[in-house]
């Protein structure tokens, strides 16, 4: 008989489930529509928008007006955790490859491990420090291989667009920690996209009135509804509730899944539009992707209590 225990966790590994396949088809279909017909910074514009409307439709009752010696940390993780964010990554996707920029993300918690032993002192020990170098090397390899891709399916650029934008992305992680003492996170997430909304329509605010809204096909309308519904609204509800069952830790190692989706999507949107989007999957690749897996397993690891 299944205890009211397990059926909470079964609900956790359901709703992250649901965002690793939410991410790992994200990157292709949001490609889909990138550059052409919709600049990436217009995109981006065109996301958070969307974004805002649907926070702030589900967080109206409780919001509340952030208090004043908070309002710096509200406007930091605006700048970190959506302009600087979205505009490096899609952006970055825009140069590079799917498999690429979902290989790079997984460098996440080895961001947020040096950031917040650089903001708070810690210390390292042996073994996570060697999983930082080897998902360097990692990360390192996958560019240096896409300054050798003669076929353009991957720019060395777009990559280290996506890295920072991961780098970004840990930032706003460790930034956005100490608020949740004071506030509701729908609340913290409505005011942070808001603050972002005015900041990336300066970069892609004018583009939107520039684009052929009547010319876009049905595919095209359901990959900006997906990105916006899906990727952006939908993906942060599931984590709440899979971070809300589960432990931070086992969140986390969902991460792992988000390449191995992305080229399990590549060969089935493929065989699907008959357009090759698995040409730059290679077995030095793959290489590259398993130190960046290992430096993330070390780095995340617990050390052995006695």
């Amino acid at each position: 008989m299944k205890t009211a225990s397990s059926g909470h966790e079964v609900k956790g590994h359901l709703a992250l489930s649901a965002v690793a396949l939410i991410y790992g088809a994200n990157y292709l279909i949001a490609k889909s529509v990138m550059p052409e017909p919709i600049g990436p910074n217009s995109f981006i514009a065109l996301r958070v928008s969307g974004a805002v409307i649907l926070f702030w439709l589900i967080s109206y009752r409780r919001m509340v007006w952030p208090a004043r010696r908070h309002w710096w940390r509200f406007l930091l993780c605006a700048v970190c955790g959506v302009a600087t964010n979205q505009l490096l990554f899609f952006n970055g996707l825009a140069l590079t490859s799917p498999i690429n920029a979902s290989i790079m993300m997984t460098s996440n918690p080895i961001l947020v491990l040096l950031i917040s032993t650089l903001l708070y002192r810690q210390r390292l020990s042996l073994m996570k420090m060697s999983g930082v170098l080897i998902g360097a090397a990692g990360a390192v390899a996958i560019i240096v291989m896409s300054s050798w891709d003669k076929a353009q399916s991957s720019h060395w650029v777009g990559d280290v667009f996506i890295l920072i934008n991961s780098l970004s992305w840990a930032f706003y992680l460790v930034m956005v920690k100490p608020l949740m003492k004071d506030y509701h996170p729908m609340v913290i997430t409505s005011w942070v996209f808001l603050i972002g909304l005015i900041l990336v329509l300066p970069f892609g605010g004018l583009g939107l009135s520039a684009l052929p809204w009547e010319d876009f096909t049905t595919g095209q309308w359901f990959a900006i509804l997906y990105v916006i519904v899906f990727v952006t609204f939908l993906t942060y509800l599931f984590n709440m509730v899979g971070i809300h069952y589960l432990s931070p830790e086992v969140a986390s190692a969902y991460i792992y899944f988000q390449p191995i989706l992305a080229g399990l999507f590549a060969f089935l949107f493929t065989w699907y539009s008959g357009h090759d989007y698995t040409g730059d999957i290679t077995w030095l690749k793959i290489g590259a992707g398993l130190l960046v897996f290992a430096g993330v397993y070390l780095v995340s690891k617990k050390p052995k209590t006695v």
